[in-house]
């Protein structure tokens, strides 16, 4: 059994989060643990983390009515997860469960399941630092979700020959079985390589023992200016990409071809990091 963890962010609730929970449930029982974040916890938490102080000092921003519809949203959590049949968990002290708190039960989470849009509430559609923090100090591998999504049918194996991307492919592999019958296209989307596949007999070898129905494919075209037309093509996919350290995911959300995947809140993006 996986334990998935599923965060919500201030009064927002995640139908797609737990949509996307119930298909996997459904396969294979899962445990999740749900986790309530105040809203004023992304705005404000990374400032009050860096001096040292206290959640009560920022929890005290809180509207009452904010309070009541997070609480409104747990006892919503709890319904669904019962009418499903699936164990679960809450967070009873949610008002001091923050950003911080959420990577440290990360450590101890198969998978966290993000609804990426509670990110871009406030940042005019731009990856901001609060999720670009988090994805970079979260222990365990990410999907962030759109609001809207088809239960992938398809993947898309990002992979540039690095160890990054083939260790998010294999722990893809791992933690959602499920998915490894799908239609499957391991995608070099690098302009950066010339080369037709880096280790192309390797990366074979290793996805084909994991992926029934796989292809292989060099994108010849300009993976910046069309590689999002292409994908947006692709109904029902996931994108598997890796995720590195500070630098490298600073150039995953501002120079690379998936940040505009993130932006476009349209594709299901599954992303791990050692």
């Amino acid at each position: 059994m996986r334990k998935i963890l599923i965060a919500f962010y201030g009064t927002n609730y995640s139908d797609s989060a737990l949509s996307f929970a119930a298909k996997l449930n459904e396969k294979n029982p899962i445990l999740i643990a749900g986790a309530f974040l105040p809203q004023t916890s992304i705005a404000n938490l990374w400032m009050y983390f860096g001096t040292g102080a206290s959640g009560q000092e920022f929890l005290s921003q809180i509207r009452d009515n904010d309070k009541e519809v997070i609480q409104k949203n747990i006892n919503r959590f709890e319904y669904f997860c019962i009418d499903h049949g699936i164990e679960y968990r809450i967070h009873k002290d949610y008002l001091d469960f923050a950003i911080p708190e959420l990577i440290k039960e990360s450590r101890f989470a198969d998978l966290l399941i993000i609804c990426s849009e509670s990110f871009y509430w406030d940042i005019k559609n731009e990856p901001n630092e609060y999720l670009e923090e988090t994805l970079h100090a979260i222990e365990c591998p990410v999907i962030l979700l759109p609001n809207e999504f088809e239960f992938p049918s398809c993947n898309i194996l990002a992979y540039d020959g690095g160890k990054s991307s083939v260790y998010a492919i294999k722990q893809f592999s791992y933690l959602l079985p499920e998915l490894t019958s799908n239609e499957t296209t391991l995608i070099c989307a690098d302009d950066s390589i010339n080369i037709p596949l880096p280790d192309e007999l390797n990366v074979g070898e290793l996805t084909a023992r994991h992926f029934d129905n796989l292809n292989l494919l060099k994108f010849e075209s300009d993976p910046k200016k069309y590689f999002n037309t292409w994908l947006s093509e692709k109904k029902g996919a996931i994108l598997v990409s890796g995720s590195f350290g500070r630098s490298a995911l600073y150039r995953l959300f501002h120079k690379s071809f998936i940040a505009e995947t993130v932006k476009e809140h349209q594709t299901p993006v599954f992303i791990a990091h050692k």
